[in-house]
């Protein structure tokens, strides 16, 4: 059975709609960007809310602190970049002056990943999890769509603490529909299986349900769990897969150090130690290209996906 692809809003648009609807809810928030509004698509609140937003120029460092004396002041400051430059060129900010104090600040890091495309590594942040999980306090949320992303989008608002969003450039595949409800810490379970679980993020989330066709066309009941939050993981799920499958694979845009592999498997080693298989770039940066070429050459669609539950389920 080959699963139909339905390509809905790219998550980094489903972001700034979502900051436009809490600016008219909630007069504490404020968006602050580093230029690139219209590639983050935080514009959309600036168009609507000129007096609340700010545009720091080409200076990540400064877009970090002046989030944080905002959030010091009582505003609740969303904090948008792509992902390679508010991450990657400012983790000594975001560790001393957002995370040590524990301040109410929301990141959202764009253009994520590889599937960035043609402008090349420089701009493709694949150490994103791995630096933002490893600050104490900080959320990480991954969505998975449009829908997911606006729902986590608000939940970050009313979440007390830093909370770190990474979105996507390309239209995203329709994975949600009206209505679905997001609980950060709670994963979203998409299909049932008994075989062998596959635990996603982002837009793997999609490739992963694909994946899972392609064996139960040989004859394999694969669970598929959308892991939107990546810290504070929901433990529960993942040991629930372990015990009742007895196999799994991760799958992510993102180095396999660090990232949600390397976190689902210190929950798995911890609680119930299966077969686990892992699906993300192997200590490497990639190329330029279109998105499609590069999850192909690195491994990331749903052929490779299927192959690694098969040699997940032949260990257990």
């Amino acid at each position: 059975m080959s699963r139909q692809k339905i390509l809905g809003q790219p998550t980094r648009d489903a972001y700034g709609d979502a900051l436009a609807e809490l600016g008219k809810e909630n007069p504490a928030i404020v968006v602050v960007d580093a230029d690139v509004s219209g590639s983050t698509k935080s514009r959309a609140f600036a168009k609507a809310f000129p007096d609340r937003f700010y545009n720091v120029g080409i200076a990540e460092a400064n877009l970090i602190g002046i989030a944080a004396g905002l959030a010091s002041s009582g505003k609740i400051p969303f904090a948008s970049s792509f992902a390679a430059f508010l991450v990657c060129k400012t983790y000594d900010q975001l560790r001393m002056s957002v995370a040590n104090p524990r301040l109410n600040v929301k990141f959202c890091g764009s253009h994520s990943g590889i599937s960035l495309g043609q402008d090349g590594a420089s701009q493709m942040a694949i150490e994103d999890l791995a630096l933002t999980c490893s600050l104490p306090g900080m959320t990480v949320l991954v969505p998975s769509d449009g829908l997911s992303t606006k729902a986590l989008v608000k939940a970050a608002a009313a979440h007390d603490g830093p909370v770190y969003i990474r979105t996507s450039r390309p239209k995203s595949p329709v994975i949600y529909q009206p209505g679905e409800s997001f609980t950060i810490g709670k994963a979203k379970q998409l299909q049932v299986g008994t075989d062998a679980t596959i635990i996603a993020c982002g837009l793997l989330t999609w490739e992963a349900l694909a994946a899972a066709d392609l064996c139960a066309a040989k004859g394999m009941s694969v669970r598929v769990i959308d892991m939107h939050t990546v810290k504070p993981l929901d433990e529960a799920a993942i040991i629930a897969a372990a015990r009742e499958t007895g196999a799994i694979v991760t799958a992510e845009e993102h180095l396999l150090d660090g990232g949600l592999g390397s976190r689902v498997a210190q929950v798995v080693t911890r609680n119930k130690p299966v077969p686990i298989e892992f699906i993300g770039l192997n200590d490497t940066y990639a190329e330029s290209g279109l998105p499609e070429e590069l999850f192909e050459r690195y491994k990331l669609t749903s052929p490779h996906i299927a192959a690694a539950v098969e040699r997940a389920v032949k260990r257990k």
